[in-house]
Protein backbone atom coordinates (compact mmCIF):
# COMPACT_ATOMS: atom_id res chain seq x y z
CA UNK A 1 0.00 0.00 0.00
CA UNK A 2 1.16 3.54 -0.94
CA UNK A 3 0.97 5.60 2.06
CA UNK A 4 -0.31 9.28 2.37
CA UNK A 5 1.65 11.97 1.82
CA UNK A 6 3.08 13.78 5.34
CA UNK A 7 1.76 17.01 6.86
CA UNK A 8 4.87 18.59 5.44
CA UNK A 9 5.09 16.72 2.44
CA UNK A 10 1.16 18.15 1.71
CA UNK A 11 2.59 21.73 2.73
CA UNK A 12 5.74 21.64 0.17
CA UNK A 13 3.10 20.50 -2.63
CA UNK A 14 0.55 23.23 -1.90
CA UNK A 15 3.68 25.82 -2.21
CA UNK A 16 5.11 24.17 -5.22
CA UNK A 17 1.58 24.06 -7.13
CA UNK A 18 1.00 27.94 -6.34
CA UNK A 19 4.60 28.80 -7.47
CA UNK A 20 4.28 27.05 -10.33
CA UNK A 21 0.73 29.35 -11.10
CA UNK A 22 2.69 32.06 -10.10
CA UNK A 23 6.34 32.18 -11.42
CA UNK A 24 6.95 29.16 -13.46
CA UNK A 25 4.29 29.40 -16.31
CA UNK A 26 4.49 33.19 -16.78
CA UNK A 27 8.14 32.86 -17.12
CA UNK A 28 8.14 29.88 -20.10
CA UNK A 29 7.66 32.61 -22.35
CA UNK A 30 10.01 35.09 -21.09
CA UNK A 31 13.11 31.96 -21.13
CA UNK A 32 12.09 31.57 -25.03
CA UNK A 33 12.51 35.37 -25.47
CA UNK A 34 15.96 35.66 -23.75
CA UNK A 35 17.39 32.55 -25.43
CA UNK A 36 16.25 33.98 -28.45
CA UNK A 37 18.19 37.08 -28.09
CA UNK A 38 21.90 37.60 -29.86
CA UNK A 39 24.79 36.13 -27.51
CA UNK A 40 26.05 33.16 -26.62
CA UNK A 41 23.69 30.25 -26.40
CA UNK A 42 25.36 29.07 -23.21
CA UNK A 43 25.29 31.78 -20.49
CA UNK A 44 23.55 32.47 -17.15
CA UNK A 45 19.57 33.34 -17.99
CA UNK A 46 18.63 36.40 -15.63
CA UNK A 47 15.45 34.39 -16.02
CA UNK A 48 16.69 31.47 -14.12
CA UNK A 49 18.33 33.19 -11.24
CA UNK A 50 15.23 35.54 -10.52
CA UNK A 51 13.35 32.06 -10.19
CA UNK A 52 16.38 30.90 -8.05
CA UNK A 53 15.93 33.57 -6.00
CA UNK A 54 12.12 33.49 -5.36
CA UNK A 55 11.88 29.69 -4.90
CA UNK A 56 15.00 30.14 -2.12
CA UNK A 57 12.81 32.83 -0.56
CA UNK A 58 9.67 30.35 -0.37
CA UNK A 59 11.15 27.28 0.79
CA UNK A 60 11.30 25.18 -2.17
CA UNK A 61 15.01 24.44 -2.15
CA UNK A 62 17.03 21.25 -2.34
CA UNK A 63 13.84 19.21 -1.89
CA UNK A 64 15.33 16.56 -2.78
CA UNK A 65 17.81 15.83 0.16
CA UNK A 66 16.95 14.53 3.67
CA UNK A 67 17.12 16.61 6.71
CA UNK A 68 20.31 16.28 8.12
CA UNK A 69 22.20 16.33 3.93
CA UNK A 70 20.48 20.12 3.99
CA UNK A 71 17.41 19.34 2.72
CA UNK A 72 13.54 19.24 2.82
CA UNK A 73 13.65 15.58 4.73
CA UNK A 74 11.27 13.87 2.69
CA UNK A 75 10.95 10.02 1.52
CA UNK A 76 11.57 9.10 -1.93
CA UNK A 77 7.57 8.84 -1.76
CA UNK A 78 7.01 12.18 -0.96
CA UNK A 79 9.98 13.65 -2.81
CA UNK A 80 8.81 11.75 -5.92
CA UNK A 81 4.78 13.51 -6.01
CA UNK A 82 7.07 17.19 -5.98
CA UNK A 83 8.79 15.53 -9.15
CA UNK A 84 5.87 15.20 -10.55
CA UNK A 85 4.82 18.71 -10.21
CA UNK A 86 8.45 20.27 -10.98
CA UNK A 87 8.16 18.30 -14.62
CA UNK A 88 5.32 20.05 -15.85
CA UNK A 89 7.73 22.80 -16.73
CA UNK A 90 11.20 20.40 -17.59
CA UNK A 91 13.41 23.69 -18.39
CA UNK A 92 12.41 26.00 -15.10
CA UNK A 93 11.20 24.08 -12.11
CA UNK A 94 13.64 21.89 -11.83
CA UNK A 95 16.81 24.42 -12.09
CA UNK A 96 14.79 26.82 -9.96
CA UNK A 97 14.18 24.49 -7.23
CA UNK A 98 18.52 23.66 -6.88
CA UNK A 99 16.61 20.29 -8.07
CA UNK A 100 17.53 19.35 -11.43
CA UNK A 101 19.60 16.84 -12.35
CA UNK A 102 22.59 15.67 -12.81
CA UNK A 103 23.41 18.03 -9.71
CA UNK A 104 20.61 16.59 -7.82
CA UNK A 105 22.73 13.02 -8.23
CA UNK A 106 25.97 15.22 -8.11
CA UNK A 107 24.95 16.45 -4.80
CA UNK A 108 24.20 12.92 -3.67
CA UNK A 109 27.17 11.38 -3.97
CA UNK A 110 29.53 14.27 -2.60
CA UNK A 111 26.78 14.35 0.73
CA UNK A 112 27.94 10.75 1.09
CA UNK A 113 31.22 9.60 -0.55
CA UNK A 114 33.22 12.70 -0.25
CA UNK A 115 35.99 14.65 1.85
CA UNK A 116 35.14 17.45 4.01
CA UNK A 117 37.37 19.52 2.30
CA UNK A 118 35.48 18.80 -1.22
CA UNK A 119 32.09 18.83 0.70
CA UNK A 120 33.15 22.62 1.40
CA UNK A 121 34.54 23.38 -1.77
CA UNK A 122 32.03 21.64 -3.95
CA UNK A 123 29.04 20.81 -1.95
CA UNK A 124 28.58 23.85 -0.34
CA UNK A 125 28.38 25.91 -3.71
CA UNK A 126 26.44 23.53 -5.13
CA UNK A 127 23.41 23.06 -2.50
CA UNK A 128 23.11 27.56 -2.81
CA UNK A 129 23.12 26.83 -6.41
CA UNK A 130 25.97 29.26 -6.82
CA UNK A 131 28.09 26.75 -9.33
CA UNK A 132 26.87 23.79 -11.37
CA UNK A 133 28.28 19.94 -12.01
CA UNK A 134 27.99 17.22 -14.35
CA UNK A 135 28.60 13.75 -14.41
CA UNK A 136 30.70 11.86 -17.00
CA UNK A 137 30.00 8.45 -18.01
CA UNK A 138 29.07 7.46 -21.22
CA UNK A 139 31.65 6.79 -24.21
CA UNK A 140 30.92 7.32 -27.66
CA UNK A 141 33.19 5.02 -28.54
CA UNK A 142 32.13 1.60 -26.46
CA UNK A 143 28.33 0.44 -25.59
CA UNK A 144 27.90 1.75 -22.97
CA UNK A 145 24.61 0.49 -21.44
CA UNK A 146 26.95 -2.26 -20.18
CA UNK A 147 28.90 0.14 -18.31
CA UNK A 148 31.50 -2.37 -17.59
CA UNK A 149 32.70 -1.38 -20.87
CA UNK A 150 33.88 2.02 -19.77
CA UNK A 151 37.27 2.41 -21.28
CA UNK A 152 38.26 5.77 -20.02
CA UNK A 153 41.39 5.51 -17.80
CA UNK A 154 42.47 6.80 -14.64
CA UNK A 155 46.10 5.75 -14.29
CA UNK A 156 48.00 6.44 -11.23
CA UNK A 157 51.17 8.29 -10.91
CA UNK A 158 52.59 9.16 -7.67
CA UNK A 159 50.25 11.10 -5.45
CA UNK A 160 47.90 12.30 -8.51
CA UNK A 161 45.66 9.80 -11.14
CA UNK A 162 46.02 11.29 -14.93
CA UNK A 163 42.96 10.61 -16.52
CA UNK A 164 42.83 9.81 -20.61
CA UNK A 165 39.25 9.15 -22.09
CA UNK A 166 36.48 10.25 -24.23
CA UNK A 167 33.08 11.37 -22.81
CA UNK A 168 29.65 12.18 -24.40
CA UNK A 169 26.12 13.34 -23.40
CA UNK A 170 27.49 14.56 -20.22
CA UNK A 171 24.56 17.05 -19.16
CA UNK A 172 25.48 20.16 -17.84
CA UNK A 173 29.14 20.63 -19.11
CA UNK A 174 28.94 23.76 -21.41
CA UNK A 175 27.44 25.72 -18.49
CA UNK A 176 29.57 28.28 -17.82
CA UNK A 177 28.24 27.76 -13.94
CA UNK A 178 30.02 24.23 -13.96
CA UNK A 179 32.58 23.93 -12.40
CA UNK A 180 33.36 20.28 -11.12
CA UNK A 181 32.47 16.83 -12.95
CA UNK A 182 32.70 13.77 -11.79
CA UNK A 183 34.51 11.15 -13.85
CA UNK A 184 33.79 7.46 -14.17
CA UNK A 185 36.89 5.69 -15.23
CA UNK A 186 39.09 2.51 -15.13
CA UNK A 187 41.86 2.50 -12.25
CA UNK A 188 42.44 -0.85 -13.32
CA UNK A 189 42.14 -3.56 -15.87
CA UNK A 190 42.16 -6.62 -14.03
CA UNK A 191 39.70 -8.37 -11.79
CA UNK A 192 36.17 -8.28 -11.59
CA UNK A 193 35.05 -6.66 -14.27
CA UNK A 194 32.53 -4.46 -12.18
CA UNK A 195 35.41 -3.74 -9.65
CA UNK A 196 37.25 -2.13 -12.17
CA UNK A 197 35.59 1.34 -12.51
CA UNK A 198 36.29 4.40 -10.10
CA UNK A 199 34.72 7.29 -9.75
CA UNK A 200 37.13 10.64 -9.46
CA UNK A 201 36.13 14.54 -8.94
CA UNK A 202 37.94 16.67 -11.97
CA UNK A 203 37.37 20.46 -12.03
CA UNK A 204 36.40 21.68 -15.42
CA UNK A 205 39.43 24.24 -15.37
CA UNK A 206 42.05 21.25 -15.00
CA UNK A 207 44.54 21.15 -17.74
CA UNK A 208 43.38 18.57 -20.52
CA UNK A 209 40.15 18.59 -19.89
CA UNK A 210 38.21 20.21 -23.03
CA UNK A 211 34.55 20.91 -24.11
CA UNK A 212 34.74 19.40 -27.60
CA UNK A 213 30.72 20.30 -28.97
CA UNK A 214 27.53 20.70 -27.88
CA UNK A 215 25.30 17.86 -28.89
CA UNK A 216 21.59 18.40 -30.09
CA UNK A 217 18.23 16.18 -29.21
CA UNK A 218 16.35 16.15 -32.45
CA UNK A 219 17.62 19.34 -33.23
CA UNK A 220 17.49 20.73 -29.48
CA UNK A 221 20.64 22.39 -28.41
CA UNK A 222 18.96 22.41 -24.45
CA UNK A 223 21.07 25.74 -24.38
CA UNK A 224 21.74 26.97 -21.72
CA UNK A 225 22.39 23.22 -20.11
CA UNK A 226 22.79 21.27 -22.76
CA UNK A 227 24.49 18.14 -23.24
CA UNK A 228 28.32 17.81 -24.32
CA UNK A 229 31.08 15.85 -25.92
CA UNK A 230 34.26 16.20 -23.56
CA UNK A 231 37.68 14.90 -24.10
CA UNK A 232 40.39 14.19 -20.82
CA UNK A 233 43.56 13.90 -22.02
CA UNK A 234 46.22 13.56 -19.33
CA UNK A 235 43.94 15.36 -16.72
CA UNK A 236 45.86 15.62 -13.67
CA UNK A 237 44.00 15.52 -10.07
CA UNK A 238 45.14 14.34 -7.04
CA UNK A 239 44.81 11.10 -5.28
CA UNK A 240 42.55 12.77 -2.82
CA UNK A 241 39.55 13.02 -5.11
CA UNK A 242 38.61 9.85 -5.89
CA UNK A 243 35.49 9.24 -4.22
CA UNK A 244 35.18 5.99 -1.71
CA UNK A 245 38.11 4.07 -3.08
CA UNK A 246 39.63 2.32 -6.34
CA UNK A 247 36.90 -0.06 -7.42
CA UNK A 248 33.61 1.14 -6.04
CA UNK A 249 32.65 2.97 -9.18
CA UNK A 250 30.09 0.87 -9.69
CA UNK A 251 28.94 0.95 -5.84
CA UNK A 252 28.03 4.77 -6.31
CA UNK A 253 26.65 4.78 -9.54
CA UNK A 254 23.91 2.34 -8.46
CA UNK A 255 23.18 4.60 -5.08
CA UNK A 256 23.30 7.84 -7.42
CA UNK A 257 20.83 6.14 -10.27
CA UNK A 258 18.28 4.84 -8.21
CA UNK A 259 17.06 7.98 -7.22
CA UNK A 260 17.06 9.35 -10.36
CA UNK A 261 15.19 7.05 -11.90
CA UNK A 262 12.33 7.73 -9.52
CA UNK A 263 12.85 11.23 -10.39
CA UNK A 264 13.21 11.16 -14.22
CA UNK A 265 9.67 9.09 -14.23
CA UNK A 266 7.93 11.38 -11.90
CA UNK A 267 8.85 14.51 -14.03
CA UNK A 268 7.94 12.32 -17.24
CA UNK A 269 4.14 12.04 -15.58
CA UNK A 270 4.29 15.58 -15.06
CA UNK A 271 5.16 16.11 -18.53
CA UNK A 272 2.38 13.68 -19.60
CA UNK A 273 -0.42 15.81 -17.47
CA UNK A 274 0.43 18.64 -18.81
CA UNK A 275 0.33 17.47 -22.25
CA UNK A 276 -3.09 15.89 -21.53
CA UNK A 277 -4.66 19.10 -20.26
CA UNK A 278 -3.23 20.91 -23.58
CA UNK A 279 -5.00 18.31 -25.26
CA UNK A 280 -8.20 18.89 -23.68
CA UNK A 281 -8.23 22.47 -23.77
CA UNK A 282 -7.10 21.93 -27.84
CA UNK A 283 -9.83 19.47 -28.89
CA UNK A 284 -12.85 21.73 -26.82
CA UNK A 285 -11.73 24.38 -29.01
CA UNK A 286 -11.18 23.47 -32.83
CA UNK A 287 -14.04 22.19 -35.11
CA UNK A 288 -13.41 20.18 -38.01
CA UNK A 289 -15.86 18.36 -40.11
CA UNK A 290 -18.76 20.80 -38.95
CA UNK A 291 -18.46 19.50 -35.28
CA UNK A 292 -15.94 19.88 -32.23
CA UNK A 293 -12.88 17.60 -32.09
CA UNK A 294 -13.56 16.93 -28.29
CA UNK A 295 -16.91 15.00 -29.65
CA UNK A 296 -14.87 12.68 -32.28
CA UNK A 297 -14.35 9.29 -30.88
CA UNK A 298 -10.94 8.83 -31.72
CA UNK A 299 -10.14 11.98 -29.97
CA UNK A 300 -11.99 10.90 -26.72
CA UNK A 301 -10.60 7.27 -26.96
CA UNK A 302 -6.91 8.74 -26.87
CA UNK A 303 -8.05 11.58 -24.03
CA UNK A 304 -9.25 8.46 -21.96
CA UNK A 305 -6.46 6.01 -22.94
CA UNK A 306 -4.00 9.07 -21.81
CA UNK A 307 -5.67 9.38 -18.43
CA UNK A 308 -6.33 5.27 -17.63
CA UNK A 309 -1.74 5.29 -18.70
CA UNK A 310 -0.98 7.93 -16.64
CA UNK A 311 -2.42 7.18 -13.54
CA UNK A 312 -0.43 3.40 -14.51
CA UNK A 313 2.43 4.73 -14.54
CA UNK A 314 2.40 7.00 -11.89
CA UNK A 315 1.08 4.08 -9.35
CA UNK A 316 3.43 1.68 -10.67
CA UNK A 317 6.55 4.77 -9.78
CA UNK A 318 5.28 5.40 -6.71
CA UNK A 319 4.83 1.99 -5.61
CA UNK A 320 8.47 1.92 -6.14
CA UNK A 321 9.67 5.05 -4.47
CA UNK A 322 7.49 3.30 -1.59
CA UNK A 323 9.44 0.03 -1.98
CA UNK A 324 12.78 1.82 -1.68
CA UNK A 325 12.12 3.37 1.20
CA UNK A 326 10.68 0.71 3.27
CA UNK A 327 13.37 -1.99 1.83
CA UNK A 328 16.17 -0.34 -0.07
CA UNK A 329 16.86 0.37 -3.70
CA UNK A 330 18.80 -2.79 -3.98
CA UNK A 331 15.73 -5.00 -2.91
CA UNK A 332 13.46 -2.78 -5.07
CA UNK A 333 15.72 -2.83 -7.81
CA UNK A 334 13.08 -4.56 -10.35
CA UNK A 335 10.21 -2.15 -9.22
CA UNK A 336 12.87 0.76 -10.13
CA UNK A 337 13.29 -0.92 -13.37
CA UNK A 338 9.81 -1.31 -14.06
CA UNK A 339 9.17 2.40 -13.86
CA UNK A 340 12.21 3.20 -16.27
CA UNK A 341 10.99 1.25 -18.83
CA UNK A 342 6.67 1.67 -18.41
CA UNK A 343 7.43 6.11 -17.72
CA UNK A 344 8.99 7.32 -20.43
CA UNK A 345 6.96 5.04 -22.78
CA UNK A 346 3.79 6.99 -21.74
CA UNK A 347 4.65 10.07 -22.09
CA UNK A 348 6.13 9.72 -25.46
CA UNK A 349 2.67 8.12 -26.08
CA UNK A 350 0.47 11.03 -24.41
CA UNK A 351 2.56 13.29 -26.11
CA UNK A 352 2.36 11.95 -29.53
CA UNK A 353 -1.65 11.97 -28.72
CA UNK A 354 -1.26 15.56 -27.96
CA UNK A 355 0.69 16.60 -30.91
CA UNK A 356 -2.03 14.90 -32.91
CA UNK A 357 -4.99 17.08 -31.96
CA UNK A 358 -2.56 20.26 -32.58
CA UNK A 359 -2.45 19.29 -35.66
CA UNK A 360 0.64 21.55 -37.35
CA UNK A 361 0.98 23.43 -34.63
CA UNK A 362 1.68 20.56 -32.12
CA UNK A 363 5.57 20.07 -34.03
CA UNK A 364 6.14 24.01 -34.13
CA UNK A 365 7.53 26.07 -31.41
CA UNK A 366 4.26 27.62 -30.42
CA UNK A 367 3.46 24.61 -28.29
CA UNK A 368 5.56 22.67 -25.23
CA UNK A 369 4.91 19.48 -26.60
CA UNK A 370 7.21 19.02 -29.31
CA UNK A 371 10.44 19.52 -26.96
CA UNK A 372 8.29 17.50 -24.26
CA UNK A 373 8.58 14.31 -26.66
CA UNK A 374 12.11 15.05 -27.47
CA UNK A 375 13.13 14.87 -23.89
CA UNK A 376 10.61 12.16 -23.20
CA UNK A 377 12.45 9.80 -26.10
CA UNK A 378 15.96 10.45 -25.10
CA UNK A 379 15.25 9.30 -21.19
CA UNK A 380 14.11 5.47 -22.96
CA UNK A 381 17.87 5.53 -23.23
CA UNK A 382 19.65 7.52 -20.16
CA UNK A 383 20.28 6.02 -16.86
CA UNK A 384 19.80 2.86 -19.29
CA UNK A 385 18.15 1.67 -22.61
CA UNK A 386 14.62 -0.52 -21.73
CA UNK A 387 16.95 -3.69 -22.77
CA UNK A 388 18.91 -3.71 -19.53
CA UNK A 389 16.22 -2.64 -17.50
CA UNK A 390 13.76 -5.49 -19.09
CA UNK A 391 16.94 -7.88 -18.79
CA UNK A 392 17.09 -7.14 -14.74
CA UNK A 393 13.47 -7.90 -14.11
CA UNK A 394 13.32 -11.01 -16.07
CA UNK A 395 16.39 -11.90 -14.49
CA UNK A 396 14.59 -11.43 -11.23
CA UNK A 397 11.06 -13.33 -12.26
CA UNK A 398 13.41 -16.27 -13.45
CA UNK A 399 14.96 -16.78 -10.12
CA UNK A 400 11.70 -16.89 -8.29
CA UNK A 401 10.46 -20.55 -7.52
CA UNK A 402 7.86 -22.47 -9.57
Amino acid sequence: MIPTLSTRAEELRTRLLAFMDEQIYPAESELARELAEAGPRWRVLAVITRLKAEAQKRGLWNLFLPESEHGAGLSNHEYATLCEVMGRSPMLAPEACNCSAPDTGNMEVLVRYASESHKQQWLAPLLAGEIRSCFAMTEPDVASSDATNIACRIASDGDDYVIDGRKWWTSGALDPRCKIAIVMGKTSTSGPRHLQQSMVLVPMDTRGVRVVRPLTVFGYDDAPHGHAEMVFEGARVPKTNILLGEGRGFEIAQGRLGPGRIHHCMRLIGMAERALELMCARVKSRVAFGIPLAEQGTIRHHIARSRIEIDQARLLTLHAAHRMDTVGNHVARAEIAMIKVVAPQMALDVIDRAIQAFGAAGVSQDTPLAHLWAGARTLRLADGPDEVHLETVAKIELKKGG
